[in-house]
Parts: C-alpha cells; sequence; structure tokens
C-alpha cells in the first residue's frame, strides 16, 4: 500500500505541482471539516436544551461553515485534481510505448507472457486516474478518522475501541482484493483469446470469409466459451472477496451497535448530556461510513499500486542490449566486400531447438540476393538477423569484415530500409505515411514522389487529394478507407525513400499477389536494387517462399532443416539438379 501511494504521489507531483497542492489543501479542509461540524451539532442540541440562544446561534452558524466547507471543497478539490488524473493515464500510456520499444529487439513482442501482462497493463492503466482520487480523498478520510476517534474519546474514552475495530474490515478488504486479483490473473489467457475472438468477427477485412465458412456461430461459440470460463473464475474470486468484506462489515457492526447502547446508558444515567449522545451517534454512523469508504479506497490504491507495478514487471520482460562498444563505429558510406554471415547460429527465446544453424555465406556488395525456401524454413529470421532485430547466438554477421555489433545501431538502422509482409497502416496523411520512410524528408513532396515513382506505386493518383489525402478512420472528419493494395504501394514507397541504403530488404511484401505479379514486381525491384547499387554498393534482400519469381536474381539462397542448403545463380542452381531445381520444377508444373 504504501508503495503504491508513494508512486502515485509522485506521478502526479510531476505533472502539476500546483494544481497538487490546491487539491492536498482543499481535502484538508474537507477532512477537517466534517467531524467538527459533528462537535458543532453537539453544542448546538446542548444550547437549545439549555435555551441559550446565543450559543445556540453561534453553534448553528459553526454547523453551517462545517456543512458548507464539507460540500464545497471536495468538489474543487475535484477540479484541481482531475486534469492530473488525466494526465496520469496518458503519463503511463506513453510509459507503455516507451517500455514496448524500449528495446531494439522483438523478443519480447513474441512471448505470451508478455503479451498477457501487456494486455493486463493497458486495461489497468486505463484506470490509474481514479487512483489519485482514492489517494487524495484516502486521506482527507485518515485525517477524519484521526479527528473522529479523538471526539468520540472525548464522548466515552471506551469509545476508543471503535476506531481499532474499524481495522477489521480493511484488512478484511485486502484479502478480498487479494482474491479477486488472483482470479482476474488466471483468467488472463481466456480473457485474451476472447478479445481476440471478438475483434476477428466484428473485423471488416474477415467478414467475407467467416460468413462464405460459415464460421460465425462456431466463433462466436468459442468467444462465449472463453468469456464463460474467464467469468467463472472471476465471479468466484468475486464471491470469496464477497465474504471476507461481509465479515469485516459484521464485526464493525457489533461494535458500532454496543457503542450506540454504552452512550445512551451513560444519558440515561445522568453522566452524559443529550449533545453527547447526538455527538456519539454522529460520530458513530460517520465512523460507519468512512469504513466503507476506506475499504473501497483500499482497494483502489491497491489497484493503483499494482497497475504501476504492471510497468516494471513489465521493464524487467524487455530484454536490454549487451553493452556495445564503447566507442561504437559508423557504418561506411559504401560497401565494398559485402555482408557475410559467419557460422551464425541463432534460436528463438523459448524455442526447442535453433531455427539457423551454422550459416556461413556471404551477401556479396551491390548484389541482389533472392532468399528461398518453404514456409518456415527461417527465411524472415534471417533477415530479422541482418536488421539487428536480434542477435546471433554464436557467429557473427561482419560489414565489410567489421562485426555489426560493433556498429551504433541507431547508425546501421538509418542505413537500411525495408518492406515486410506486415506492414505498419499508420493513419496519417498519403504524404506522412510514404515520408515517415526517410522522417527528416517527410514532408518534402518530391522526395515522397520519388519513392513512390521508385516502388512503381500509383496509388496517389486515384486518392481524392493526392498526398493530402487522410487514411484510415480515425481521423475526426473522416478519412479514407484505403484497400489492402493501396497500402501495401504505400508501404513499398515507404521503403524506397532512402537514397543510399546498405541494405534494402523486401521481406516478401507482395506475397498477395499472384506468381506472375509478383515476378513483375521483382523485375521492377530490380531497378531499384540497381541504384542503390550505384549509389552504395548496398545489398538487396529479397525474400520469397515462390521460386519462379527470383531467377533474376544475382544469388539465391536456399533456406531449409535449419541452414544454407544451396545458393548460386538461377542457372547455377537448375544445373546442379538439387533442391532447388526440383522446388521449382514443382511450383512451376502448378502454372502449367
Amino acid at each position: 500500500m504504501l508503495e503504491a501511494i508513494t508512486g502515485l504521489l509522485r506521478l502526479s507531483w510531476r505533472q502539476d505541482r500546483r494544481k497538487m497542492s490546491v487539491a492536498l489543501a482543499l481535502m484538508g479542509a474537507n477532512a477537517v471539516a466534517v467531524p467538527l461540524g459533528a462537535l458543532a451539532l453537539k453544542h448546538l442540541t446542548d444550547a437549545a436544551a439549555a435555551a441559550d440562544t446565543t450559543a445556540a446561534a453561534w453553534s448553528a452558524l459553526a454547523v453551517a461553515v462545517a456543512a458548507i466547507g464539507a460540500l464545497t471543497c471536495a468538489h474543487f478539490a475535484h477540479i484541481a485534481y482531475f486534469e492530473v488524473s488525466e494526465l496520469n493515464v496518458l503519463s503511463t500510456d506513453e510509459q507503455l510505448i516507451e517500455i514496448s520499444n524500449g528495446t531494439p529487439y522483438l523478443d519480447h513482442h513474441e512471448r505470451p507472457d508478455h503479451a498477457d501482462r501487456m494486455a493486463l497493463a493497458q486495461d489497468e492503466l486505463q484506470r490509474i486516474g481514479e487512483g489519485l482520487q482514492a489517494l487524495l480523498t484516502g486521506g482527507s478520510l485518515a485525517v477524519s478518522l484521526l479527528l473522529t476517534t479523538v471526539l468520540l474519546t472525548m464522548a466515552h474514552p471506551a469509545l476508543v475501541v471503535l476506531p481499532l475495530l474499524a481495522a477489521l474490515p480493511l484488512l478484511a478488504g485486502r484479502r478480498a482484493q487479494a482474491a479477486v486479483d488472483r482470479a482476474r490473473e488466471d483468467s488472463t489467457v481466456d480473457t485474451r483469446q476472447g478479445r481476440h475472438l471478438f475483434e476477428l468477427t466484428t473485423d471488416a477485412a474477415s467478414a467475407k470469409e467467416l460468413r462464405l465458412l460459415g464460421l460465425v456461430d462456431h466463433l462466436q461459440r468459442r468467444y462465449a466459451g472463453h468469456w464463460r470460463a474467464a467469468t467463472d473464475r472471476i465471479w468466484r474470486g468475486e464471491l470469496t472477496a464477497g465474504l471476507w468484506r461481509a465479515a469485516g462489515q459484521a464485526v464493525f457492526a457489533l461494535g458500532y451497535v454496543a457503542a450506540l447502547v454504552l452512550v445512551v446508558r451513560e444519558a440515561v444515567r445522568g453522566d452524559a448530556g443529550v449533545g453527547d449522545v447526538v455527538l456519539s451517534i454522529i460520530l458513530a454512523s460517520q465512523l460507519n461510513q468512512q469504513v466503507a469508504a476506506a475499504v473501497t479506497i483500499t482497494q483502489q490504491l491497491a489497484r493503483s499500486g499494482r497497475s504501476l507495478r504492471r510497468l516494471d514487471e513489465l521493464r524487467a520482460l524487455v530484454p536490454q542490449p549487451p553493452a556495445g562498444p564503447a566507442a561504437p563505429l559508423t557504418p561506411p558510406s559504401r560497401l565494398l566486400e559485402g555482408i557475410r554471415l559467419r557460422h551464425v547460429t541463432f534460436t528463438y527465446p523459448g524455442a526447442d531447438g535453433p531455427v539457423l544453424r551454422d550459416v556461413d555465406l556471404l551477401l556479396p556488395a551491390g548484389s541482389t540476393v533472392a532468399v528461398v525456401g518453404e514456409n518456415g524454413a527461417g527465411k524472415t529470421t534471417l533477415v530479422k538477423l541482418l536488421n539487428r532485430f536480434y542477435e546471433p547466438d554464436r557467429g557473427a554477421i561482419l560489414v565489410d569484415g567489421v562485426d555489426l555489433r560493433d556498429f551504433d545501431l541507431a547508425a546501421w538502422r538509418a542505413r537500411t530500409t525495408a518492406a515486410f509482409q506486415d506492414y505498419a497502416r499508420p493513419e496519417l496523411t498519403a504524404r506522412l505515411a510514404v515520408g515517415v520512410g526517410d522522417l527528416p524528408r517527410a514532408h518534402d513532396d518530391d522526395a515522397v514522389r520519388a519513392g513512390l515513382a521508385r516502388a512503381h506505386a500509383t496509388v496517389v493518383d486515384r486518392l481524392p487529394y493526392g498526398l493530402d489525402t487522410r487514411l484510415g478512420r480515425s481521423h475526426a472528419d473522416g478519412g479514407v478507407d484505403a484497400s489492402g493494395g493501396q497500402w501495401q504501394q504505400l508501404a513499398l514507397g515507404r521503403a524506397m525513400m532512402r537514397d543510399a541504403p546498405l541494405l534494402m530488404v523486401l521481406d516478401e511484401p507482395a506475397s498477395a499477389l499472384d506468381a506472375e505479379a509478383e515476378h513483375r514486381l521483382f523485375q521492377r525491384y530490380a531497378d531499384g536494387a540497381a541504384r542503390v547499387a550505384a549509389d552504395s554498393g548496398g545489398v538487396t534482400v529479397f525474400v520469397s517462399h515462390r521460386f519462379s519469381t527470383v531467377r533474376d536474381a544475382d544469388l539465391i539462397i536456399v533456406i531449409g532443416d535449419g541452414g544454407v542448403r544451396e545458393m548460386g545463380t538461377h542457372d547455377e542452381l537448375i544445373r546442379s539438379d538439387g533442391v532447388y531445381a526440383a522446388l521449382y520444377g514443382t511450383q512451376a508444373a502448378a502454372y502449367r
């Protein structure tokens, strides 16, 4: 709990110190006003019973001031801290983005445990704004409870036990929240799968296939099954929590009744005045409300503390790059030899065995290299290693004889470009959707059009406002819902923005096309590869699972069984009558 309080205070104080100071002062005034109003009411009752008009008038004024203070201070405090709460949500969202992208590697994106924790964090951190309200209200309650305890003791020393009994509902509330937390943790997988099915069944892109195959009812049943399983676990956790809360409140209720009986008995004997009875009833009633509120606030603070801990847990799951050289090198302005993989072995985290094993090959400077193989052979893994999304377990990748790990990573990334099969679809203007491929020139229309021309992309000519067209439906004034082919062309144009890359990767960017269309696209890329070769000696790597589309590549590498099975030109590989020739013949026969 202390961790949650200090974490929320630090987070909120960083957002706006002035508003936080105002909110703290107003909530403090609210905390004092409530019990002092009860004390003023005691004096009003005693003055009225004694027919003391002057004292009754002053006491009534004090009651009115306390009531107005209790009603208005909390309201204006809310105005002060509401914006800070919103900023807290924004700040934690930014931290999630930073954590997710706080490493040059991709390991955490491909781990189920990270996906589960990220889903929980996204849900819980959206409620982090409630945490500040709970914190300030809890602080106000603590002050009120202290004053209430002092006043109860003044009314009758034995009543000091009543605030102590208030600790029992709080302790029971903690046990209750722990039961709920365990239930939510246990239901994470079902919740995530249920959300996936919901997105799948409501996504326009999948609607045609679901209807054609008659999958809607089947997926709805699976969706309902996952949510029933998650709901059952959560319900059992909430039931356990409810029993704990009821037990804590029952003990306090017994103490509450006993306290009232004690004070009334004292009044009947003449040992206490009517005002003392009124004060005790009001304070005990307030204490009951304060305890109930404290249980809720404690739960909210616990959730906020858990949400903040989620950030730390996610940070721990994100791998940090190993210490690089003290003075990282700058990539060469031009490749002379090329990029060599020397005995490279790589295994994905959690995998049973290496996907690439002892790979040794050279991608010559200025060449067009086609990487082919069956699905799952390791083609994309090779590309990830070249882009340093992962580091080899063993071996090294050399750029003109220099270990790739010795280069400054940002500088290396700045000299590479790529179009991936699962390309991004940034809902920006068409200009920016392409221009961010070379961020310093993102608003340069000539550079953007040059990138599109290199990709032989004509998509902008068909958009209603050309480069100014807003893409996607996330814009307030609406936007164009681009087709898959249009998004693909924009992605290819984005990949062609950089003028002189040392490495250009085209990882099955046209996998949705038929073989003939992909072959024509590859031929167009050959023009871009020639430009890259002339400008920087750069290597163009084209990944495909189709053998018939890459016959004009300078070098064809066949990946399979965890390594390089064959490599050479198309004619050389056909003459060798090996794996490539067999697979090429099999695929070619399908188009005859």
